[in-house]
């Protein structure tokens, strides 16, 4: 008898269909106000969950008695009560590493286009702005040979590292829980405190993933230690910042700009301030948003689902 298993995003064909050849599956391909009652019920007697964003906690689980595994397709599991899924015997997985370049890349844009005022100097150009020779005050700033400090040298990090090491000479700086010894030896990343790290720092990259320890890593203090000419990324989460003290530190010229592609409420209110700063670029966190690399997702996760629902340990369990 095949397990019954439920699909709440949508996913590509080939991965509905790989999941099919073992499973019986029940496809949402997204859940609203019509579709999640019906999610709730088809719950009740579901063995495997897959899909991204849904908030797995007690409450939920208290209606999934024969669940047997919850699989992300994201990196991220914050939306995961790992104390309810443990108190239950419920595996829970996600999909690290096969995201890493997309994700860089993304970062590696982010600097760019913030560095160089792309985005704005793109709206110059089409609005008829652009009437003569280039105005000195349209410049912006060099990336390469500069310091970047990278928070979080995990496998996101550590690819930024390498782009900006090995394609723009910059110097690497990191804080990580732990020493990344590959980082130092292949792009000359120095380990540092979080401290010195903001203070030396010309671009200024936060990677961690969102636990209660990193909520507002970034905060008041973190922003006027910063360079003034600095710039901030945040590809993270949006709650690694306190979006507050950010909007604060580029309103008043503690730090040069921001190029952010996750923020505290997604999708981001019209009248945050954010959205009205020339000096910050504004991404609907793409990350990880290529046809390629989110099939790759989705085809991960669906082998950490069938695995575990074969009884065998999946390749990302989250322990």
């Amino acid at each position: 008898m095949k397990s019954k298993v439920i699909i709440y995003k949508k996913v590509d064909k080939k991965v509905l269909e790989f999941i099919e050849d073992t499973c019986d599956v029940i496809y949402f391909e997204k859940l609203d106000s019509d579709t999640y009652p019906i999610f709730l019920e088809e719950l009740k007697d579901a063995e495997g969950l897959i899909g991204s964003g849904l908030k797995v906690d007690a409450e939920l689980l208290d209606q999934a008695p024969l669940l047997k595994i919850v699989c992300n397709i994201a990196v991220g599991y914050d939306n995961f009560d790992l104390s309810a899924l443990a108190e239950r015997g419920i595996m829970a997985t996600n999909t690290p590493e096969v995201l890493n370049d997309t994700v860089a890349d993304t970062i590696m844009g982010l600097i760019l286009s913030t560095a160089r005022r792309m985005p704005e100097l793109d709206h110059r150009v089409k609005t008829g702005q652009w009437k003569s020779g280039l105005e000195e005050k349209w410049y912006g700033v060099d990336v390469h040979h500069k310091v970047l400090g990278i928070i979080g040298m995990g496998g996101i990090g550590s690819d930024v590292a390498k782009r900006a090491h090995f394609g723009f000479d910059m110097e690497i700086l990191y804080h990580n829980r732990s020493r990344n010894e590959a980082a130092e030896e292949k792009y000359g990343a120095t380990y540092c405190s979080l401290e010195e790290l903001l203070r030396k720092s010309d671009f200024v990259c936060l990677m961690t993933p969102l636990t209660p320890k990193t909520v507002h890593l970034i905060g008041k203090r973190e922003f006027e230690l910063m360079k003034e000419s600095a710039i901030f990324i945040n590809a993270s989460r949006g709650k690694t910042v306190d979006e507050e003290a950010m909007i604060h530190a580029l309103q008043t010229g503690q730090i040069y700009g921001a190029g952010l592609d996750v923020f505290v409420q997604e999708p981001v209110k019209e009248d945050n301030p954010l959205l009205s700063m020339n000096n910050v670029v504004t991404l609907p966190h793409i990350g990880s948003a290529t046809y390629e690399t989110r099939f790759k997702m989705a085809m991960t996760a669906a082998t950490n689902l069938i695995t575990g629902l074969q009884g065998n340990i999946p390749p990302n369990l989250i322990k």
